[in-house]
């Protein structure tokens, strides 16, 4: 071996490194949906979430990704400490699928079948159909999908490249030597542990130990104390993605070394065990492509096996290594880690928009309310919201701008902007309540009235601008198109009934039932109803936007009258519900 196949090793080295970062992100994109999914249905069954782990780690490739994944859902309140021991034990089978795949690279025959089975034979025409569907296709789907075949072509030439770099090295006394060392049980797990942290992917290390296979110097007595090697090297992503997390989040990474340090020690000494009684010839034969892969599974197959009904246990150990905090910790609600897989960070978006929602929709309730029943109870109540509201619009501005700025789908930049466009929206309701706690405050403090004809008008009003909120709101967090088009001639309602109560209130002045200082708070009451009003429609026109995938919101606002059929007769019947007789 020369310095120019070196040069051939590490190039290859290079795009299989870049092929399996390629191919797991544009997988990850291309499965979003899916992957909300997933996350949609965790509970506490141990299966559930084994099964789940499995599958996204299958779908993302990479079961450090998977445990970053789920450290941020855990610092997040997304899941439970023991939820996320079951996803961590799944995520170390599904990243046997790799191997599985690389192990494509070591078929061998003559036949015509076999041939059309190895990967430089079907990866040129993968590749060809990848750059055309990513340089000549719109769809943004259709580019990830090339993006993925792009990615796997790329791995595989990687792979083929790096085998055919190394095959030199079985001429190489060195080389030897060293393989003869890690037949040592122990240096082989530190091997692979260092190789492993280093390059941060199991997955990878698996494959450059399957390139070397070729090589005939890597013995299955090497290649098994390797492979624990390598599950326990994978643990540093995860430990580092730890740092500054809650109490529950480091558990979680703590679980996932502990689980493979613990799998290592119980099997490590069964393999020692085995071969000083047995010392079957096996072992001393050459590793190849589909047998390594073997390996990695039984191995990880046997430790999730062994340690998942001891799930319970390891969850009360961990608790042991790392005790609670003696101060209270404050969960993130949006927390950076989650960037790292862009549709489920964008599903914690959605997530947390409908927590600022709820408490926009509470503040507004609670001032409404504040009017007529004032008290001091419900005056902090409101405030309280109004805050939440506020620092829910810094926080979700802030990720969202980030999370844009990442390759995402384009249905994942769309909702992003959906969210983004109605964040303010959500904040002005919450202001206005405000306005109409301050009305209810300056009716108590100066001891003004409201006639009962005022009182009954308003609270026909208050019901129209609540249900106004109610449907928005709903519409927004169902993307119910059928729901979004009703807010618009209810708005329309809304409007018409300010005027006619700004209209009664003039008449009332007029004939003194009504005096000029409370008339004041009247008019600002009435102004706050009628733009939370329009703030709904807003919201509801980002519903709409994102239906047509179009941002002009006065545009959508447009469409909500001239594509609902049913504007009219929307109309009459909301007029007819919220009557002032």
């Amino acid at each position: 071996m020369d310095i120019f196949d070196l040069l051939t090793m590490i190039g290859g080295l290079c795009l299989f490194l870049f092929g399996m970062n390629l191919m797991g992100e544009a997988l990850e994109r291309r499965a979003g949906n899916s992957l909300r999914a997933l996350l949609g249905k965790l509970t506490g069954n141990r299966m559930l979430g084994f099964l789940t782990g499995l599958a996204v780690t299958a779908v993302i490739q990479s079961s450090s990704a998977t445990t970053v994944m789920v450290v941020g859902f855990v610092n997040s309140g997304l899941l439970t400490l023991g939820q996320a021991i079951n996803v961590i034990m799944g995520a170390n089978v599904g990243t046997t699928v790799t191997a599985w795949i690389l192990s494509l690279g070591g078929i061998d025959g003559d036949s015509l079948f076999l041939q059309l089975l190895k990967p430089t034979s079907f990866t040129p025409i993968l590749a060809l159909i990848g750059i055309v569907d990513y340089m000549f296709l719109k769809d943004s789907k259709k580019k990830d999908t090339g993006l993925i075949l792009l990615g796997f072509a790329t791995l595989m030439f990687g792979m083929d490249t790096m085998s055919g770099a190394v095959k030199g090295l079985k001429d190489v006394p060195q080389f030897q030597q060293m393989f003869l060392l890690f037949t040592n049980p122990v240096l082989g797990v530190l091997a692979g542990a260092v190789l492993t942290a280093i390059i941060q992917s199991s997955s990878a290390s698996v494959g450059i130990l399957q390139a070397l296979s070729v090589t005939g110097q890597v013995t299955y007595a090497a290649a098994i104390p390797i492979i624990m090697g390598q599950n326990i090297g994978t643990c540093v992503t995860a430990m580092l993605a730890s740092v500054g997390t809650t109490k529950n989040a480091k558990r979680a990474a703590v679980v996932h070394l502990m689980f493979n340090i613990l799998g290592t020690l119980i099997c490590l000494p069964l393999f020692m065990l085995g071969r000083w009684i047995f010392d079957p010839a096996i072992l001393y034969e050459s590793a190849n492509y589909v047998g390594i892969s073997i390996c990695h599974t039984a191995f990880n197959c046997f430790c999730t096996a062994l340690l998942l009904p001891s799930g319970s246990l390891l969850e009360k150990l961990v608790c042991k290594l790392v005790p609670d905090a003696k101060e209270p910790e404050t969960v993130a609600e949006l927390d950076q880690r989650l960037l790292g897989t862009p549709s489920l960070a964008l599903e914690r978006c959605r997530s947390v928009t409908w927590e600022m929602a709820e408490a926009a929709a509470e503040a507004f309730r609670g001032g409404a309310e504040s009017v007529l029943s004032y008290s001091p109870e419900l005056v902090a109540r409101v405030r309280e919201c109004e805050n939440k509201t506020d620092h829910y619009e810094d926080i979700l501005g802030t990720y969202l701008v980030k999370l844009s700025a990442l390759q995402i789908s384009e249905s994942d930049s769309a909702e992003a902007a959906m969210i983004l466009k109605a964040l303010n929206d959500f904040e002005r309701v919450a202001d206005h309540a405000l306005n109409l706690v301050e009305a209810g405050e300056e009716l108590h403090d100066k001891h003004l009235t409201l006639s009962d004809a005022a009182c009954h008008e308003l609270a026909v009003l208050n019901r129209a601008v609540n249900d106004i909120v109610t449907l928005s709101f709903q519409a927004f967090r169902d993307k119910d198109l059928e729901k979004a088009y009703q807010v618009e001639p209810l708005e329309q309602v809304i409007d018409d009934l300010k005027e006619k109560l700004r209209v009664h209130h003039i008449l009332r002045l007029q004939q003194g039932s009504c005096s000029i200082e409370s008339g004041f708070v009247w008019s600002d009451l009435l102004t706050a109803l009628e733009r939370v009003g329009d703030h709904c429609s807003n919201i509801a026109g980002c519903v709409v936007d994102m239906a047509h995938h179009d941002m002009n919101t006065h545009e959508a606002l447009r469409s909500a009258r001239v594509e609902n059929e049913n504007f009219g007769e929307q109309y009459k019947q909301f007029a007819r519900k919220y009557s002032l007789k």
